[in-house]
């Protein structure tokens, strides 16, 4: 199969040897555990998986990571959704008296799909993206990776590419695991800036003063606006376009000044020098409405909601659904990231190491010759990096636990030496 092309006739064909061979098991149990919070926590949780020709089955659960690794090579699901930790087996969950199931904890998690933003692209629509408009991905991931950092104190934050057209952020701190659904909400409304439907023209509204957020926000924005706006998406460069943005924002000495100018950086400059004669915000509304992250806040309100599974495959475009490494942002490219028929065929090319290795593995426990096939085998695709930065995301969070326990020893046996000093003054 050629390494460019991608066949959803072949996933079929592709998915059993990926669930097998390359898929980061051992990783992602870790993840889910998150390092036996509680004895019940992984076994309480809900995957949902897709089958072929759109078959839903949900409420999957699994004791361990063997059973979780069988039941995904027997079924062969074409997607993997995550949901909540639930108070009993999400399996089990119609032997359960009525009421009694209920969603406990999951992740604060963020959907940013590029097709909520067709009202201010002009190079794709739907499903469509291409490196222009990719743009937006960037800009709304440092916004949100920012807030949710500094706003809300949140540390374990894992951004992952969709697969095809967006991105979703997991937000993994015990403290967001354990939000209300109201908690959730508030933080999602928190976050949300433009609103109303296609019927509404002018979507950011600001007051004054601007609050810091959005201060924040804006000097995110300034950084791309520019580039990604007036010159790649020529927002000013159509009668349509420019109609647009001067009905949102209401100047209509600018249109006879652009039926003579052209150039769409002298068009924008006019404006924003038009509107702060008035001193108003327009300029930074514009700015705002084209650029500011469109999240759908019912993905994030929800703890039962189902969100993809980071390392999933896309069926339609056969990409891995993978981890984002925050430091190789501006280069992260969505056409880069690998289909599961390219990583099926690096898997088949020969090493010259492999004979010698294969006669290792003979000589040990079956069980551990097949974790050191895994660990080699997904190092020898386009997989690694990306199954590497997943890798540094858990150190950090096993760092944190450590931490955790560490200050919990300390409090305990502050706590004891007080307790025994106490009694000694009793008992004296």
């Amino acid at each position: 199969m050629p390494t460019s092309d991608y066949d959803p006739a072949c996933l079929p064909d592709l998915l059993p040897l990926y669930y097998r061979r390359l898929f980061p098991f051992s990783q992602y149990y870790r993840w889910l555990s998150y390092g036996g919070v509680s004895k019940n926590y992984f076994q309480n949780r809900e995957f949902s998986f897709t089958l072929k020709d759109d078959i839903y089955v949900r409420y999957q659960s699994f004791t361990t990571q063997n059973e979780l690794e069988k039941e995904m090579q027997k079924m062969v699901p074409y997607k993997v959704d995550i949901g909540a930790v639930y108070s009993h087996r999400p399996s089990q969950h119609n032997a359960v008296k009525s009421g009694a199931f209920q969603a406990l904890e999951k992740e604060l998690v963020f959907d940013i799909d590029m097709t909520d933003y067709d009202d201010v692209r002009r190079c794709c629509s739907a499903a469509d993206i291409c490196s222009k408009c990719w743009t937006l991905m960037i800009i709304a991931i440092r916004i949100l990776d920012r807030a949710l950092r500094e706003d809300f104190g949140f540390h374990h934050l894992l951004w992952v590419y969709s697969g095809r057209r967006g991105v979703h952020c997991w937000v993994c701190d015990d403290a967001a695991r354990k939000l209300s659904v109201a908690a959730r909400s508030a933080v999602a409304e928190y976050l949300s800036l433009v609103k109303g439907g296609e019927e509404t023209l002018r979507k950011v509204v600001l007051s004054d003063p601007i609050h810091p957020f959005i201060n924040h926000s804006l000097s995110v924005v300034e950084r791309y606006f520019q580039q990604y706006a007036i010159v790649d998406q020529d927002i000013l460069g159509s009668k349509e376009s420019v109609d647009k943005v001067l009905t949102t924002h209401i100047k209509k000495d600018l249109t006879i000044y652009y039926q003579d100018e052209k150039n769409p950086m002298k068009r924008w400059d006019r404006l924003c020098s038009s509107i702060k004669k008035g001193g108003q915000y327009f300029d930074k509304e514009i700015m705002l409405q084209y650029c500011y992250p469109r999240l759908d806040v019912n993905v994030s309100k929800g703890v039962n909601h189902l969100l993809k599974s980071p390392f999933s495959v896309h069926p339609k475009t056969g990409r891995i659904s993978v981890p984002i490494d925050l430091k190789e942002l501006n280069t992260f490219d969505p056409f880069e990231v690998p289909t599961i028929s390219l990583i099926c065929e690096e898997l088949e090319r020969p090493t010259a190491d492999e004979a010698e290795e294969d006669d290792v593995k003979d000589k040990e426990n079956e069980q551990e010759a097949g974790e050191r096939r895994r660990i080699r085998d997904y190092k020898r695709t386009s997989l690694a990096k990306y199954v590497k930065v997943f890798d540094r995301f858990l150190e950090a969070m096993a760092r944190s636990w450590k931490g955790e326990m560490l200050k919990k020893s300390g409090e305990l046996e502050t706590s004891f030496s007080v307790f025994l000093t106490f009694m000694s003054f009793t008992y004296t």
